[in-house]
């Protein structure tokens, strides 16, 4: 019987706050789908890593997407890394998709 290791998954916390909705628009909404994200970093995680996502944009009220998401790739150009949801809260798939019809 072969075993396997299971090697504890930590996870990077990315919390992004922007000061207004346009701001948001014109950094993320671009980038974000019902599926995922990329988000731009001067120091991209690796492939596979997991993150706690955390983003707070100001509408009419502050609101926050949160959930849970992997590495799926790294890009040089932009630079940056494409994170899918693993993890996403009902208010948060909401959130988003409302994001994604106002643009």
């Amino acid at each position: 019987m072969v075993q396997q290791s299971k090697r504890q998954e930590e996870r990077v916390t990315i919390n992004k706050e922007f000061e207004s909705y346009d701001a948001f628009i014109n950094e993320y909404v671009t980038n974000i789908s019902r599926s995922g994200v990329f988000i731009r970093s001067k120091s991209p995680l690796d492939v596979g890593t997991r993150v706690n996502l955390k983003f707070t944009v100001i509408t009419d009220d502050i609101e926050t997407v949160e959930g849970v998401g992997e590495v799926v790739r790294v890009e040089a150009d932009p630079q940056g890394m494409g994170v899918v949801f693993t993890e996403l809260p009902s208010f948060s798939k909401k959130l988003i998709e409302k994001l994604l019809v106002r643009k």
